[in-house]
């Protein structure tokens, strides 16, 4: 994409108009959002218009500014293109019902004009060329690809009423279908129109992510400022963000603090406060200050960017359910091609006129078209999925997500999931006369100065509080899952968990720990226990609720932690969990998830996604809790932006909404086929009950708008914080 950019860029040079790339880039990316999931909608719609007006814009957008503008349209195009042939259709129809003898003898009223029969031909046939050319079309693509889907079973009745009826205009003896036709058409339209619409609606969420960036950055070269088109931002970029203002790009403060309001991208809904050295998003709205960025990714590399590329391919990666759906639809098609021919077969063997059996042929294949089907399951997708995204759950596994609905195990890593994660030192004991707890707090410092984990942040805390300088490390060196080392001032320093000290044969001081939910470390100089320091993690308020939810729907809620028995059991205690594993080392978590799964458990696993990544692979459904602004949780199948541990359980039930939404639509697609397809077939014959096309039409087009509606009701499914 790169070079694209650039050439985007110079072409705006050399246009001088001031079209503003970013939002080509912008719109570009909408369009090819939309293309996606109108042809997940897989109707053939895209066949249905003109490919030389706007074909192939997602090839050129970045040598063409106005062809990216134009890209933007595409579908809004499709739209009007289907609302211009359905009024047209409309206007035609009228006077093709006043003039068909049919309808007049069924009103009681005479008005033939001389060429009657010419007239009507005439007219229909504008109908049929103008207001059936989408439906044309998209069967001469699907014949071309050798999948006959619902724009065949449209064409082939509308063909078949449209000749049948030109030949009795012309000498052939039988009543025509004109008015059928007519209304047949102007109904198919209305009710692509209305799916198109609604499918356009699950766009919509996608494009409110892509629409987040604003299109320039100011960027801040010595004393000046100067405003830049946001592709020219590079690395290391120092760029000014006014209070109101959309951050442009990830980065880290230099400069000034402020609330930003990361909502849209964390589903955080209060504003986060941050200072020099934090990092923001990009996308995320500056609050009442001024402050003064240094940019770390931009383009492709940018958090929005990667959350963008996660729910596209979530939208475009098929769940099982989808398969299922996709196959059924492919079914339905070759059984209504069947039970229309073997209708008209049938009708035609029993003596009726040909016209009768071809109305009742007709009315199969409208009725039978397996537009609801088709769209039952994608409609349900790309809403679920930009949904979720906007609510800080990211679908990397859409079959992992249906099936959350299945969970019946989660095990939670309790550090900053059910815990805040924000360890404050409670105690420091030595237990070497030659170094003070002061000592012993200056020396462990200084291993865990660089580092993220809750631990250290707490010891660094603590390190500030009392005004300590921190000294050097050398040779640092992580002891996998168990602590870290190093040498400071010519002492080998080691900060440690206790399960080294058992594993080192080293026995643990008896006051080491209290009865509180403690996370004790222990030091140790040149192999020797000098002390620990004892660190308390406070239980989140969300926790206690969550576990209410899990516990409401049957699930075991387990907890793997690496801290000591102690704590582990104060905190499963005080949240009411069904069980604890203490002392766990990252590569434990596997097998603790391979005994539930044997036990015939559906196991979900939550985790950090770092350490984490084999357990989290290994489960039925992985979730990378808290890797924040981390999208790169890469063996995870869900992921979710906070580790509030509410979104776990909105997670959960959204699935479970999602799949009955997806069962319902089904049951709803393939249960009206079912009733319809003999009406229409005339089984009720005998009792004077017949379907005629038009009716059909209506029908089919009342249930592809219910199936829309229904996968729209989603969005209020979400717990919405």
């Amino acid at each position: 994409m790169e070079n694209h950019e650039d050439h985007n860029h110079h072409h705006h040079k050399k246009n001088g108009k001031g079209n503003n790339p970013a939002k080509n880039e912008a719109s570009k990316k909408e369009a090819d959002i939309k293309d996606n999931l109108v042809e997940k909608t897989k109707h053939g719609h895209n066949e249905a218009m003109d490919k030389s007006d706007h074909s192939g814009h997602s090839g050129h957008s970045g040598h063409n500014p106005s062809h990216g503008e134009m890209g933007h349209d595409h579908h809004k195009m499709m739209i009007a293109d289907f609302r211009k042939r359905f009024w047209v259709t409309l206007v035609l129809t009228i006077p093709i019902l006043f003039f068909s003898p049919m309808i007049q003898e069924f009103f009681g009223y005479e008005f033939l004009l001389p060429g009657n029969p010419y007239i009507l031909f005439a007219l229909s046939t504008i109908v049929y060329f103008y207001g059936g050319w989408p439906f044309l079309k998209g069967f001469w693509s699907e014949i071309k690809k050798g999948a006959p889907g619902m724009m065949t079973l449209i064409s082939m009745a509308i063909s078949v009423a449209y000749f049948y009826s030109t030949a009795t205009v012309f000498g052939l003896r039988g009543e025509d279908f004109f008015w059928e036709l007519s209304t047949l058409i102007a109904i198919m339209l209305v009710g692509h129109w209305i799916e198109m619409k609604s499918v356009l609606g699950a766009s919509k969420a996608l494009q409110l992510l892509v629409s987040m960036m604003p299109a320039e950055a100011h960027r801040v070269k010595g004393d000046t400022i100067e405003d830049i088109p946001l592709e020219d931002l590079l690395k290391d970029d120092v760029i000014l963000v006014k209070p109101g203002e959309k951050v442009p790009a990830d980065g880290i403060i230099v400069e000034g603090s402020s609330y930003l309001n990361e909502s849209m991208l964390t589903g955080e809904s209060k504003p986060v406060k941050k200072e020099e050295k934090d990092k923001v998003i990009g996308g995320s709205v500056n609050g009442n200050s001024t402050l003064k960025v240094k940019v770390e990714h931009t383009g492709k590399d940018s958090y929005l960017n990667k959350v963008i590329k996660m729910v596209e391919e979530a939208q475009k990666t098929k769940s099982k359910m989808q398969n299922l759906s996709d196959r059924a639809a492919k079914w339905l098609t070759y059984i209504a091609l069947a039970i229309g021919f073997g209708t008209l077969a049938v009708w035609l063997i029993l003596g009726f006129p040909f016209v009768y059996a071809l109305e009742r042929m007709v009315t199969v294949m409208v009725i039978a078209c397996p537009h609801a089907l088709g769209l039952a399951i994608p409609l349900v997708v790309a809403i679920s999925t930009a949904v979720s995204a906007q609510n800080g759950l990211l679908i990397r596994n859409r079959t992992a997500f249906e099936e959350s609905r299945k969970i019946s195990a989660l095990l939670f890593d309790k550090t900053g999931t059910l815990t805040k994660g924000d360890f404050g030192v409670t105690r420091i004991e030595s237990v070497h006369p030659s170094y003070s707890s002061e000592e012993i707090l200056r020396l462990s410092s200084a291993l865990e100065q660089s580092s993220e984990h809750p631990i250290a942040v707490g010891i660094i805390k603590k390190v500030k509080e009392n005004k300590v300088t921190i000294p050097n490390p050398e040779n640092f060196n992580a002891i996998t899952g168990k602590g870290v080392e190093a040498n400071v001032e010519g002492k080998q320093v080691k900060v440690v968990s206790p399960g080294y000290l058992r594993d080192e044969k080293i026995d643990i001081p008896k006051d080491a720990y209290s009865d509180a939910a403690e996370t004790v470390v222990f030091v140790l100089i040149d192999g020797k226990l000098a002390g620990y320091i004892a660190l308390a993690d406070e239980i989140r308020p969300e926790s206690a609720e969550a576990i209410k939810i899990f516990k409401k729907n049957n699930i075991k809620v387990l907890m793997a932690t690496g801290d000591n028995e102690k704590t582990a059991k104060a905190v499963s205690e005080k949240l009411g969990l069904d069980g604890y594993y203490a002392e766990v080392l990252p590569h434990q978590k596997v097998e603790i998830v391979e005994e539930l799964q044997i036990k015939g458990e559906f196991v979900a696993m939550t985790g950090d996604g770092v350490n984490d990544a084999p357990a989290l692979a290994k489960a039925d459904v992985g979730v990378a809790v808290g890797s924040g602004t981390d999208v790169a949780a890469e063996t995870a199948d869900i992921i979710l932006v906070n580790s509030n541990p509410q979104d776990i359980a909105n997670l959960i039930l959204f699935g479970k909404a999602t799949y009955n939404k997806m069962i319902q639509n089904l049951i709803w697609a393939t249960g009206y086929n079912v009733v319809a397809i003999p009406l229409a077939a005339g089984v009720l014959y005998s009792s004077g009950f017949v379907l005629g096309p038009a009716v059909g039409a209506v029908f089919m087009s009342l249930s592809t708008i219910i199936v829309a509606i229904n996968a729209q009701l989603l969005k209020r499914k979400i717990g919405k914080k």
